[in-house]
């Protein structure tokens, strides 16, 4: 992957977390309450607001798009810590942030390995592209959480959720390209 690439993906990435950071200072960890199909919801509602606003081209709430991609990014790294930390285990802070840098370091590996398969296509694509794929990406999720029996061909929840945090990721790449 190009530095370049490298070098914007990093950044947006300690953006996420200085917020998710921030965001349990003020909190704690009071999102750990949330089941697997709250944290998708979260997701869904923000990637849903992306799309009105595309679609209506205005808003009424001030909150700019980044915010809400930041917000995606943050509820599917939650939510991936979430499925791998048993329900209402207690964790420290620094037991969160060693969860959220390890799926972090996940996603990056995975967006590495893909954008050099696809070479970098995702420059090419429309924000409104990114916020659809996120969509498609929560529905998927939630399909799988529902299934009864076991998944046979398809990729996994985690996986949706890697590509959601990487879609996102992308997305605010394209943003404070476009400042």
């Amino acid at each position: 992957m190009e530095n370049k690439t490298l070098s914007q993906v990093d950044e947006q990435f300690r953006r996420c977390r200085k917020i998710f950071q921030e965001k349990a200072g003020d909190y704690g960890h009071s999102w750990r309450v949330l089941r697997l199909s709250s944290l998708a919801d979260q997701i869904f509602i923000k990637a849903q607001r992306i799309r009105t606003i595309d679609r209506l081209e205005t808003q009424r709430v001030a909150d700019d798009l980044e915010t809400d991609f930041i917000g995606i990014a943050n509820y599917a790294l939650m939510a991936l810590i979430s499925l791998h930390l048993p329900e209402g285990q207690e964790v420290s802070n620094e037991q969160l942030m060693q969860q959220y840098d390890h799926h972090v370091a996940e996603a990056k590996r995975l967006l590495e390995a893909k954008n050099h398969d696809y070479g970098e296509a995702w420059r090419d694509m429309l924000l409104s592209s990114f916020t659809d794929l996120i969509l498609m990406r929560v529905l998927r999720i939630r399909s799988l959480a529902s299934r009864p029996e076991p998944i046979t061909t398809s990729e996994g929840i985690d996986a949706n959720l890697y590509d959601s945090i990487n879609y996102a990721i992308f997305a605010l790449i394209k943003i404070s390209e476009q400042r």
